[in-house]
């Protein structure tokens, strides 16, 4: 009986001792140390690139048992800027993205896997225009470690394709077949809490 109430203990131990071994971060949204871009061909002549502003989020991730990661992001959607007012104007209508009736994107992970040297592949439902979708995001650790305030960071950065029929986007045939996809890309620069 003692054995067995020594040995639950010490499970029980290990499992909360793993468990504060995650660190939770803030993304460093407010000294642009993070950004969210994206790129697509415009009528297949040439590329649009652009950018959402405004966007706040947390990770965690724990480097013994990294398949425990977690990631949460909320984006305004009227933060788009493709540094163009009047097509600003345009993707922030019900044409496109509605933000009146639809104001935030998000991004809520499932799954974290290691692929080793620094490379990981994300899995999450991403929300946009009220539509879920399970994507997939190749990732990079960029790096971490101490900054020169006292706190510790760390960033990651990374890539996915969006196909514009899966949000029901009304006007994504006006940009021609070679638009039918969107290249997502981010980094993301996290201050341990």
């Amino acid at each position: 009986m003692k054995i067995k109430l020594l040995f639950a203990t010490l499970l029980l131990s290990l499992g909360l001792s793993s468990q504060a071994m995650a660190s939770d971060y803030v993304i460093d949204t407010d000294k642009d140390h993070a950004f969210i871009q994206f790129k697509i061909a415009h009528l297949g002549y040439s590329w649009l690139i652009g950018r959402f502003n405004d966007f706040e989020g947390t990770f965690s991730y724990d480097e013994k048992n990294p398949s425990a990661a977690k990631v949460n992001v909320t984006i305004n959607v009227a933060s788009v800027d493709t540094n163009h007012a009047e097509r600003d104007k345009h993707l922030r209508s019900p044409d496109f993205f509605d933000v009146d009736k639809f104001p935030q994107a998000r991004f809520v992970s499932t799954s974290f896997r290691e692929l080793g040297n620094g490379k990981a592949v994300l899995k999450g439902k991403f929300t946009l225009r009220g539509i879920t979708r399970d994507i997939t995001i190749d990732v990079n650790h960029v790096g971490h470690g101490d900054d020169p305030w006292g706190g510790y960071r760390r960033g990651f950065e990374g890539r996915t394709t969006l196909k514009l029929t899966d949000y029901e986007i009304p006007k994504a045939a006006m940009l021609g077949p070679a638009a039918a996809e969107t290249e997502r890309c981010f980094s993301f620069e996290g201050i341990r809490q």
